[in-house]
């Protein structure tokens, strides 16, 4: 059996669940916010986790399939220039199928794997998905990007190629997606690299019925974060009362999800020791997903301080994977 060391607890014991008392902080200061807003990072407990799994299914959800296919295509050309043994690590890792297929595709044994993802259910369907792949040693980081960072040092054997897939990096707004990115580079060493996935620019009808799809598959998980702060927080969200909406944002490049209160409406959150007035049509603004243009994305690298880049891109799906090297 591969050696396997877990960084946190990947399930709650059996029984009352505790309110996490960072989940009840964050809560409380998004939602007194103008406008207000709840961090996405809380959507991905195991029905959110799900949830999403099924919106990379989605026809109409490009995004997942694109990245897959150039990975498969290009994976060899991404690792040629690292040197063996060869250490990966994925932010975000999800169910880990993007990470296996690479594997499979780069056909180089790995030495270690970093698996960072708030989720447990993520965590725990990556582990599944590895398990036959020729990796030495798989680590898990239960934490957010940045706290995982700190933990990719060691144990570290040979260079380390980082993963930032599924265009992660839009759901941060400027200035924090530079940040992430100076962050990234800060952890790296020379010799490493960056393979950053990225959604770029596309016509606003795609981009509507990939985040308002007519399953209402990308509803529901976004209504799933009130379910989950009424199971954890105390809550009393009317789940019925809320509708989700998606807007394209053009002078920001960015697609907004947003849940809409139907009526005048009284919320309590117990964890929170809060009491919420929502009016008939007040948005709760719960994620951001910025689109870029391929030199936009070359851009942001450079100026994170990484060297030299190359790039490939699915013009048909608008979707690019960036290599970045870490030089001296």
């Amino acid at each position: 059996m591969r050696p396997f060391v877990a960084s946190n607890a990947l399930a709650a014991e059996a029984g009352v669940v505790t309110a996490d008392p960072m989940f009840a902080a964050e809560v409380r200061d998004y939602l007194r916010r103008s406008p207000r807003q709840l961090p996405s990072k809380y959507f991905y407990d195991p029905l959110g986790s799900a949830l999403f799994e099924a919106i990379c299914r989605l026809p109409w959800y490009r995004i997942t399939r694109a990245e897959a296919t150039l990975l498969a295509l290009h994976a060899p050309a991404i690792v040629k220039p690292l040197e063996m043994p060869l250490t990966l690590a994925e932010l975000g890792c999800g169910s880990g199928e993007k990470l296996a297929a690479f594997i499979d595709a780069a056909a180089r044994p790995i030495a270690t794997v970093h698996l960072v993802d708030l989720s447990a259910a993520a965590l725990e369907m990556a582990i599944a998905c590895l398990s036959d792949r020729p990796i030495e040693r798989v680590i898990t980081h239960r934490q957010s990007y940045e706290d995982g960072l700190r933990r990719l040092g060691e144990p570290r054997v040979g260079p380390m190629l980082l993963l930032f897939l599924g265009s992660n990096i839009g759901n941060f707004d400027p200035p924090a997606d530079a940040h992430l990115l100076c962050r990234i580079r800060a952890c790296l060493r020379p010799g490493d690299a960056l393979l950053l996935g990225t959604d770029l620019v596309k016509p606003e009808q795609e981009l509507r019925l990939a985040y308002d799809d007519p399953l209402q598959v990308t509803a529901a998980f976004n209504l799933n974060i009130l379910r989950r702060i009424n199971d954890e927080l105390g809550g009393t969200f009317d789940l019925d009362a809320f509708a989700h909406r998606a807007i394209w944002n053009a002078r920001d490049s960015r697609v907004e999800m947003h849940l809409i209160s139907l009526a005048a409406q009284t919320v309590r959150i117990a964890a929170c020791d809060l009491e919420i007035r929502f009016d008939a049509n007040e948005l709760i603004w719960t994620e951001s997903s910025y689109k870029y243009t391929a030199a936009q994305v070359l851009e942001m690298g450079r100026d994170a301080g990484f060297g030299r880049a190359e790039q490939w891109v699915d013009s048909d799906a608008a979707f690019a994977l960036t290599r970045f090297a870490v030089e001296d």
